[in-house]
């Protein structure tokens, strides 16, 4: 067009290749490139930090490469999109705005509202496809209706008649607008208290579009090979790691898609089977990503309410504690409890590893499944509305192919079936880091034995199960029956006549605004496990807000709209209490599992809260330590408990100190350690710390020592004189050889109980 330029306004399509708009734009004339960021407008789901932090730096990359082609990228900082873009229309002159679809029920009607605002003041508005292989409009069944099955779709869609387009080129140059007109608004997306926990995130990532085309390269030519053999290992990097890239456009996926097929026919001309298969599996992967968003534009409602009706009416327990242990990693289940504390630690986790998580939360604990789809919007780094609230939907078995309800996965087989060797388990729990392969994902069975072998105290530093499968599988079943109890009910009283059934079967229930609560205080009760009536709710409850405990209160008492997550300033690393667990009427009592030498409840008491912020705010990285007191609380007192007498391994140790105490170290598969003015500081090794009734015995390997190597010089000194007096008297012969004797017996004694004692030790 003549006499004016374009707005491309780039939202999750965060490339300059194979983007639509951008190449419409590029045709059209002049061009200024627009992100805005409006957090606002997103509701509940306000970015997470890990997510805020990629797109930072996707974002400077995006400005970077449209640098090199000619313009800059403007970003604006606003509460309404629409009103921005009416303002940098009037300001730039622009008569067309160009931009890609996205899916999600939020950015659906945005968008409606975007055309239809600019398009009556005679703006031209165009979309296009940019994150799918194809529209969702396009593939229909027979008679021209929606799949609701992922099968059925994706079969579909690989027969469709015609291929998803070619990915295009990046533009070889961009004129640009006048940028003077529209001044960039600076966006905040890390603030100063995140940057330590972001540090770590740069050395395992590297967001931009052109590190996605590295990370796509460098999965096709290596793991994507073995795809189909090691994609269920939870510790295996065989995984593409492309979801970020995905998530936030920087990769396109029809290109991914090409590259892939490419290779099958490659492989299949090769007749390499495993190839194949590989690829066929992660199309597959593909392939429910393109499904999450056909769900989401044909049920938009889908990330708040069920697609099966009855479901509706499944009495969910509604429990913050359950929530905050889960959220810990201290559940007692060492599978789930790794994948949590990986997740807080690092903003990813292997799909498996989700689907253990996830499946745990929904029917073991029976939280509401938004919950933890909302705490997985909040966390992960590649947070995805639509992906999450298809993976929660199919786990809770809401959807017509889902999971079936009444089936709980047991956490024990699958740890052994994702985590053969424990690999994954010891690396995120490192308190049950010198359990046996054999125990590593039931220490609860383990015998005493080999707990104490390998410093495990259960209810101490490690908790018991906070709920017995037999007891959830007992729950779960009596739960279905209430809910087809109900469901029943709410069909015999609409059969009748009555306008409403039960529940929030009403049409205006389902256009309800999402109703998470902004002010519930997650952490502000210190007794996680705390006694108290079970609640059930007969519909999706709200999600307790993880953010609002970082409201500042005292006299200068302030707040803050950004309700970012930054929970982990403020989260409680190990809640109270965790000797006890629920019984089925959910009143607490100590674990009745077969354990002895527990302490009593007196010594089940963890750290005060106050205590566990302060250290929580000191650590780097975001990483969740096992808790362990400061150097100086160290005590010997008989009636210390467990915590107190084995500090963990990432704390720093004084070594002048603990000749003090009592304490002996034992330093077990160290690797290398340093010194440093009295101090080491032990990261990745593994400390035993015993008590001080264990020194007597090293005190009589000291003495045995000493003993045999006397013993051992008196023998040779012995053997020496027997040769030299060979010739001389037979009664000095005699005496020789007996005192020989005698000293090499010792010596044998001496070093047999030395070795015991070390083994003791």
């Amino acid at each position: 067009m003549s006499g004016g330029c374009s707005i491309v306004w780039f939202r999750r399509d965060l490339r300059v290749e194979d983007n639509p708009a951008l190449a419409a734009g590029v045709r059209s004339g002049k061009v200024i490139a627009v992100y805005i960021w409006a957090p606002e407008e997103e509701g509940h789901y306000y970015p997470g930090r890990v997510s805020r932090w990629w797109l930072k730096q996707s974002l400077a990359l995006l400005d970077s490469s449209l640098k090199n082609l000619g313009t800059s990228l403007v970003t604006k900082r606003s509460t309404d999109s629409v009103s921005s873009l009416l303002h940098l229309i009037k300001s730039t002159g622009a008569t067309q705005l160009f931009f890609n679809h996205l899916y999600d029920p939020l950015s659906l009607v945005r968008d409606h509202q975007v055309k239809e605002i600019l398009t009556n003041i005679g703006i031209e508005v165009r979309s296009f496809n940019a994150d799918l292989l194809y529209e969702p409009w396009e593939v229909l069944d027979d008679e021209r209706r929606p799949f609701n099955t992922f099968t059925e779709f994706w079969d579909r869609c690989l027969s469709m008649p015609y291929d998803p387009e070619s990915p295009q080129l990046p533009p070889k140059k961009i004129i640009s607008g006048d940028l003077s007109k529209c001044p960039s608004d600076t966006i905040i997306l890390e603030d100063e208290s995140e940057k330590g926990s972001n540090a770590l995130l740069a050395r395992a990532w590297s967001p931009g579009w052109k590190h996605a085309d590295k990370a796509l390269a460098a999965f096709m030519n290596g793991p994507l090979l073995e795809y189909s053999k090691n994609r269920r290992k939870a510790d295996s990097a065989t995984t593409s790691f492309l979801s970020p890239h995905l998530h936030f456009g920087e990769l396109s996926v029809r290109k991914v898609f090409h590259l892939l097929r490419i290779k099958q026919v490659l492989w299949a001309n090769e007749g390499n089977r495993a190839g194949e298969e590989s690829v066929n599996l992660f199309l597959k992967s593909i392939g429910l990503r393109e499904y999450s968003r056909y769900m989401s534009f044909n049920h938009p409602y889908s990330h708040e309410r069920p697609l099966l009706g009855h479901l509706k009416f499944f009495p969910w327990i509604i429990d913050e504690g359950y929530f905050k242990v889960w959220r810990q990693g201290r559940t007692g289940y060492p599978l789930v409890d790794a994948g949590m504390r990986e997740l807080w630690s690092t903003g990813w986790l292997h799909d498996r590893i989700r689907v253990v998580v996830s499946s745990f939360f929904v029917k073991v604990l029976q939280l509401p499944w938004r919950w933890g789809m909302k705490y997985f919007w909040d966390t992960l780094l590649d947070a995805d509305l639509e992906s999450d609230a298809l993976g929660w939907q199919y786990i809770s078995g809401t959807l017509p192919d889902g999971r079936e309800f009444d089936r709980i996965d047991n956490p024990q087989v699958e740890g052994y079936k994702f985590d053969p060797n424990g690999e994954y388990v010891r690396r995120w729990l490192p308190e049950l880091s010198r359990l046996p392969t054999e125990w590593i994902h039931h220490p609860w069975d383990a015998p005493e034995y080999v707990l104490q072998a390998a410093g495990v105290e259960l209810g101490s530093n490690y908790p018991l199960p906070i709920v017995k499968l037999d007891a959830a599988k007992s729950r779960l079943q009596e739960a279905l029956s209430q809910m087809w109890q109900h469901e029943a009910t709410s069909r015999a009283i609409l059969e009748n006549g009555m306008e409403e059934g039960l529940g929030d079967s009403s049409e205006s229930a389902a256009d309800a605004p999402i109703a998470f609560p902004q002010a519930m205080e997650m952490e502000m009760d210190d007794n996680t496990l705390r006694a108290a009536p079970t609640i059930r709710s007969y519909e999706d409850q709200m999600v307790p807000s993880m953010t609002t405990s970082l409201i500042i209160r005292g006299d200068d008492e302030s707040s803050s709209s950004d309700v970012g997550n930054l929970a982990e300033d403020s989260r409680v690393e190990v809640p109270n209490n965790q000797g006890m667990v629920r019984t089925d009427n959910m009143q607490p009592r100590v674990d009745v599992i077969p354990t002895t030498g527990l302490p009593d409840g007196d010594h089940l008491q963890a750290e005060s809260s106050s205590t566990s912020r302060a250290s929580s705010r000191e650590r780097e990285g975001g990483v969740v330590p096992v808790w362990s007191p400061s150097t100086s609380s160290f005590s010997v007192g008989e009636d210390s408990s467990y915590l107190q007498r084995h500090p963990q391994s990432h704390q720093l140790i004084n070594w002048r100190r603990l000749s003090q105490t009592g304490y002996v170290i034992g330093i077990v598969n160290a690797r290398r350690w340093k010194l440093d003015d009295g101090r080491c500081y032990s990261r990745s090794f593994r400390f035993s710390v015993f008590r001080s009734s264990l020194i007597q015995r090293w005190k009589i390997c000291h003495k045995m020592i000493i003993l045999s190597s006397f013993s051992f010089l008196l023998c040779h000194i012995s053997g020496f004189c027997c040769i030299v007096t060979v010739s001389g008297m037979v009664c000095c012969i005699l005496t020789c050889t007996y005192v020989h004797i005698v000293c090499m017996y010792y010596m044998y004694a001496c070093n047999v109980c030395m070795y015991v004692c070390i083994d003791v030790l």
